[in-house]
């Protein structure tokens, strides 16, 4: 086994990387290179081009077509996993004796292949999967995908143990890590991966609040309607929220509303900019269930954060946000700091407190240390 080579199974080809999943693989596979390490990355491909930037930083990268047949939704294996099972995948992996790092559940269809026995097996969880769908079917309003959802969840549940037969398993979050650690051996915690090196946070005052997330999610969309119906519903305050493919629901909720506007389906760097802009970055969330991505961008790049427990729940992040339990609290703390400039103090702060488990360095050196 060569530590200097390691094979990376994805469940979507990491780049850009626009949403949560896919920035942790493509920062990691960055950081891995910078300490000299050969990815060689295995990606499913359902939506997303091949990508001269991957091709760049990897030592090989190869792609396969996510099986979609419509009858693997009534077999035994969750369909995220049956649907990336591909024996072109397990021929590939074995033609040498590299660690396999697995990316999610999605990714484990031949975790416990008895060909992969002898082989470093090490699987990245981002979430505790069956927990995550379980809270999609809680909030999805369409019957059908509401029964998806329920079988999918109680199909990971049983799929999970497929663990036992990882080396390593590597948690997003605290929280995380306790859950698995009560059920399985070599759990450690190694947080999200992200594309930032430091705080860039602007000191001074913006002009409005911004919600960011991907609106096609249920969760994202629920968290949207709440504040646009029970938050700024009574707040002087501007609200911007951005993401892809918001619902009819969510325009309507918006269209309603003077205060509160929609920027739809705009480029990664616009959202940036509007995370960087805004006063404050308000981010509920329903679900508490690994590390949300959009909270670690809108800490090293934006101002003030105002959030809800579960968004920091056994985060470590807790002392860098503004965490309201209710709306009517969310309502006082957003108008609290909507008058507060933001200080180069405030800056130190929250570098501090980043610094202690958020460094991509870190993180990648702490994966490194377990393929020995």
């Amino acid at each position: 086994m060569s530590s200097e080579h390691i094979h990376l199974v994805a469940f979507d080809v990491p780049f850009p990387p626009s949403y949560g999943g896919v920035i942790d693989i493509f920062y990691k596979i960055k950081a891995l290179k910078a300490f000299g390490m050969h990815v060689h990355l295995h990606c499913f491909q359902y939506g997303r081009e091949a990508s001269k930037e991957l091709e760049a930083i990897c030592a090989s990268v190869r792609y396969y077509p996510r099986r979609t047949n419509k009858h693997l939704l009534f077999g035994k294996l969750p369909y995220i996993v049956s649907t990336r099972k591909v024996k072109a995948l397990l021929e590939n992996l074995l033609r040498d004796d590299y660690p396999i790092l697995f990316e999610g559940l999605h990714c484990c269809g031949f975790l416990d292949d008895p060909r992969l026995k002898k082989r470093l097996k090490l699987v990245r969880t981002h979430n505790i999967e069956h927990d995550y769908y379980d809270s999609l079917a809680t909030v999805e309003k369409h019957y059908f995908r509401k029964m998806y959802f329920k079988r999918e969840a109680k199909k990971l549940r049983e799929f999970e143990a497929v663990l036992k037969h990882a080396n390593r398993i590597l948690a997003i979050s605290p929280a995380d890590a306790k859950s698995l650690a009560a059920r399985y051996e070599n759990v450690h915690h190694v947080m999200a991966f992200h594309a930032y090196s430091d705080v860039v946070s602007e000191t001074g005052r913006g002009k409005f609040a911004l919600y960011h997330g991907n609106l096609e999610v249920g969760e994202n969309n629920q968290a949207a309607l709440f504040l646009v119906r029970e938050v700024f519903n009574t707040l002087d305050i501007d609200l911007i929220i951005s993401g892809n493919n918001p619902s009819a629901e969510l325009q309507e909720a918006v269209a309603a509303r003077a205060n509160c506007s929609l920027k739809a389906n705009i480029a990664p760097e616009e959202i940036d900019h509007l995370i960087s802009s805004a006063q404050i970055n308000v981010l509920p969330t329903f679900q508490a269930t690994g590390i949300k991505l959009k909270l670690l961008a809108a800490l090293f790049r934006g101002r003030h954060c105002v959030v809800n427990p579960p968004m920091v729940a056994n985060t470590g992040l807790e002392a860098a946000c503004v965490v309201a339990e209710t709306a009517l609290m969310m309502k006082l703390r957003l108008l609290d700091m909507y008058e507060k400039p933001f200080t180069a103090e405030a800056i130190q702060a929250r570098k501090r407190i980043l610094g202690k488990g958020f460094s991509n360095e870190l993180n990648a050196a702490k994966i490194i240390h377990l393929l020995k």
